[in-house]
């Protein structure tokens, strides 16, 4: 794998609470990284506009909107954001929206990606929300419909990526959040693992936010990370 192609599999969380703050992570990470995650938190600080400037500057933009809503709202949302050039997207994988928003996104290269089950949720938050699976059932569920729906891959937790690649197949994108290196905090999340690990579960793409833009020095663990995926 070439450089460029491994720098565009790690992907940076910018959950930050505002513009300057994420622009002083991307200006220290520079040509670290070439692939930026934005989020409810930035993209309700001027992060939409963010965005775009990220991508006329040659970097990759996953935009984590979690979209849900009805057949045409949804459409008419992805119609939107095809046109900003954001490389993915995420929606809640419920087959209707899903299906809406490939729809919408026919003909662009906009990556659609659907939600299976939130890395925070265990067990007994799926059960306090009303669903009767645990939570690897209900992503497996989910994939199948997301592949049947047309979909560009799968958000999972890196502990359920195999299963997940097992059931999407070669082609599609396994996108997994809650990316911790050895030794690092875990925060919220629940369902985790290491980067190396993540990928040889059959992940393609690392979501990592805190570790890298909660640290001092955030270029040396982003590159002590894609030395860690280099090496997986």
């Amino acid at each position: 794998m070439t450089e460029t192609a491994l720098r565009e599999r790690l992907i940076v969380g910018l959950d930050v609470p505002t513009l300057k703050a994420a622009e002083q992570a991307v200006s220290e990470l520079g040509d670290t990284v070439s692939f930026y995650k934005i989020g409810y938190q930035l993209a309700f600080a001027g992060g939409l506009g963010f965005a775009s400037e990220l991508v006329s500057s040659g970097k990759k933009v996953f935009l984590d909107m979690k979209l849900l809503d009805i057949d045409n709202t949804v459409a008419k949302g992805v119609e939107n954001i095809v046109r900003m050039g954001v490389s993915m997207l995420t929606l809640h994988a419920y087959p209707k929206a899903m299906r809406a928003a490939v729809e919408a996104a026919r003909g662009s290269d906009l990556c659609l990606l659907g939600v299976t089950v939130l890395t925070s949720m265990d067990q007994q938050d799926l059960a306090d929300a009303g669903y009767e699976h645990d939570p690897d059932t209900l992503v497996l569920i989910r994939s199948e419909q997301a592949l049947q729906a047309g979909m560009g891959g799968i958000v999972c937790a890196a502990t359920e990526a195999a299963a997940v690649r097992k059931i999407v197949g070669p082609e599609l994108a396994i996108v997994t959040p809650g990316i911790r290196p050895a030794g690092a905090d875990l925060g919220d999340q629940k369902r985790v693992m290491t980067p190396a690990d993540a990928l040889r579960s059959g992940a393609s793409h690392l979501v990592v936010g805190r570790p890298i833009v909660g640290a001092p020095d955030r270029k040396a663990i982003a590159e002590a990370i894609l030395a860690e995926m280099s090496n997986a």
